[in-house]
């Protein structure tokens, strides 16, 4: 990861992180409103409801044998590894490019009383400062899109993967070109370069990219599947709720990449709408 784009990421979540946790929660990522995006489900339940429907897909609510290490890439300030910790009663680790967010995380692992099983730290998913097959559980719940080498985090996620331990993620995608919509337009490219830009995001792929360069990572079972409508509304939800005195008086305060991002909900509503941004789910075992 370039020198650049790793402080600006890490810039952008330090800043905002506390505006997000205090205006939306816990979680960093979308909500799950059933399969067709209808169901009338509050903010933070169907952002719980993604997690337990992600766990579903991968067949770990029914397992018999929990996952008991769990490595939670792209941890945000420990929304995912407090909920899989004390679901599982499993020992979490996570980590993040931002400071703040890890510090911030440790402070609520104390507070649940999980200091001794959840470990926040620092750290680039490119580069896992863990050793060989150390987890049975590798879980990536929408920091994909920040990788500008998506082959490089997948052999990292199999080498720190115990052999049979499973890989769980979800991330923003663009279409698949490879149908008869074609190659990316012009129009849709300068659209996904405006989000790159307000999210401090490389590039995104097409899920089947995804399968492919799992398949030749040496990852077994492979499933994928597209979720864009069932999570698509959760976009019109934040915009309600971006625009209220408090969520204003935080964006001021968290500077002007964050209040950018704010202005630029709309770019990820319309992006679903027309068909571009789609969210991938994707799972793999060692």
């Amino acid at each position: 990861m370039s020198r650049n784009l790793e402080q600006e990421i890490k810039d952008f979540y330090d800043a905002s992180s506390s505006l997000w946790e205090t205006i939306w929660g816990e979680h960093m990522h979308h909500g799950y409103y059933g399969n067709h995006g209808t169901d009338k489900v509050p903010r933070r339940q169907a952002q719980i409801d993604l997690i337990e429907e992600l766990l579903r897909w991968g067949n770990l609510d029914q397992k018999t044998s929990p996952p008991q290490a769990i490595l939670d890439v792209g941890c945000g300030i420990g929304g995912s590894s407090l909920y899989l910790a004390q679901k599982f009663n499993a020992t979490v680790h996570g980590v993040t490019l931002s400071p703040e967010q890890a510090k911030r995380g440790q402070e609520r692992a104390a507070e649940a009383n999980l200091a001794e099983r959840v470990h926040l730290q620092v750290g680039n998913a490119l580069d896992l400062p863990f050793e060989d097959n150390s987890f049975d559980l590798v879980w990536s719940l929408e920091s994909g899109e920040h990788f500008p080498d998506k082959a490089k985090f997948l052999q990292e996620a199999y080498r720190v993967l115990q052999p049979g331990g499973m890989l769980l993620m979800a991330t923003w995608c663009h279409r698949p070109t490879d149908s008869l919509a074609g190659e990316l337009t012009r129009d849709e490219k300068h659209h996904l370069q405006e989000i790159y830009r307000v999210y401090c995001l490389p590039y995104v792929i097409s899920l089947p990219e995804y399968r492919a360069i799992a398949q030749q990572t040496g990852f077994q079972n492979i499933k994928t599947n597209d979720w864009s409508q069932a999570v698509a509304p959760f976009w019109e939800i934040v915009i309600d709720s971006a625009f209220t005195p408090d969520a204003i008086i935080g964006l001021i305060n968290s500077g002007w990449k964050t209040i950018e991002g704010a202005l630029s909900l709309g770019l990820m509503s319309r992006g679903y709408r027309r068909g571009l941004i789609r969210f991938g789910v994707l799972q793999g075992s060692k």
